[in-house]
């Protein structure tokens, strides 16, 4: 049985002495229990060194090993310490007290350091965005997937801070290629709610417009079951011509409404986004959509919204200047 003793300096001030988390992670690292990493302290706080292996011998174990936790040879080090490890050694030959070397001169504490020195700096946005892709690339696994996929999941996951997006959304096969192809050829993209019109990057736009008839829509043109987002996919698919994608980020009715109408008219060329969400049919218009033979992108979760939707539109206009 094998016992490892962490000793720190201690300060006047309680809240310096507060350790417990580089126990924690400690104990992880060394696959241990906590019970078997025990933090003391020199000086101004308890337990003690002495107070600590007095405890830990009462257990018989077979090895102590104790850690200075200071950067130097400084005089606790190479005196203060050695010499109450001294005493326990004589009094109890038969238990092995190891001492380690202190933390001294590292590469992985320069590293530290490093981190340290770096988060205090202010980010661009361009560095704040790099450094964001790369923590997730870390915490997904889309190995499998198509290089556009993962590219459109991953600026969904950056927008929502939400790794689950890594295995709810669904791609039409088609769905990507034919979204390229009808912003190229300037194609409009429809869209449910004025707050996902502003959020879709003008710059990659090109001839592309982004239309939303959500304000044109009168109340006594709905009837008791209908809701403005709905009636105005409706109405704008019965006056639009020029329309190559449809996003619905808010309502499942709007969605449910634009399946219907594109089966209705047979259409088959246009491009359907569709990520609502929501407790109520949010879900069910999703997985409705991931039925259907014309090409969309979704995800089957409760979970969706403008800020996901917005960040699908703008993952496939930037393809649309890459490839």
């Amino acid at each position: 049985m094998e016992k490892i003793v962490i000793v720190a300096h201690g300060s006047p001030r309680e809240s310096a002495n507060k350790l417990s988390a580089l126990i924690n992670l400690l104990a992880k690292i060394l696959n241990k229990s906590l019970e078997d990493i025990r933090l003391c302290f020199l000086q101004f706080a308890k337990p003690s060194l002495e107070d600590v292996l007095n405890e830990l011998i009462s257990c018989s174990p077979e090895t102590i090993i104790v850690h200075p936790l200071f950067l130097s040879d400084g005089y606790h080090v190479t005196y203060d310490i050695p010499n109450i490890i001294k005493k326990f050694k004589e009094k109890y030959p038969k238990i092995e007290i190891l001492y380690t070397k202190p933390l001294g001169i590292h590469e992985k504490l320069a590293e530290v350091i490093k981190d340290r020195i770096e988060e205090i700096k202010p980010l661009k946005r361009k560095e704040i965005e790099e450094k964001s892709f790369e923590i997730i690339e870390r915490e997904i696994n889309l190995k499998d997937l198509p290089e556009e996929q993962k590219l459109i999941i991953k600026r969904v996951i950056h927008a929502t801070a939400d790794l689950e997006y890594q295995n709810s959304m669904i791609f039409h096969p088609l769905a990507i290629p034919k979204a390229i192809s009808a912003l190229k050829k300037g194609k409009n993209i429809l869209v449910d709610t004025e707050m996902l019109k502003v959020g879709i990057s003008k710059k990659y736009l090109g001839n592309s417009k982004v239309i939303c008839y959500l304000s044109k829509v009168k109340k006594n043109e709905l009837n008791d079951k209908e809701t403005y987002t709905e009636k105005a996919i409706e109405v704008a698919l019965n006056i639009e011509k020029n329309i190559g994608i449809i996003a619905i980020g808010n309502s499942p009715k709007a969605l449910l409404k634009t399946i219907n109408i594109l089966n209705k008219k047979q259409k088959k060329d246009i491009v359907v986004i569709g990520m609502p969400v929501g407790f109520v049919k949010a879900l069910d218009s999703k997985i409705l959509l991931s039925k259907q033979d014309f090409p969309f992108i979704t995800n089957i979760s409760r979970k969706g919204g403008t800020p996901a939707t917005i960040a699908v539109i703008n993952a496939l206009l930037r393809l649309k200047e890459e490839i």
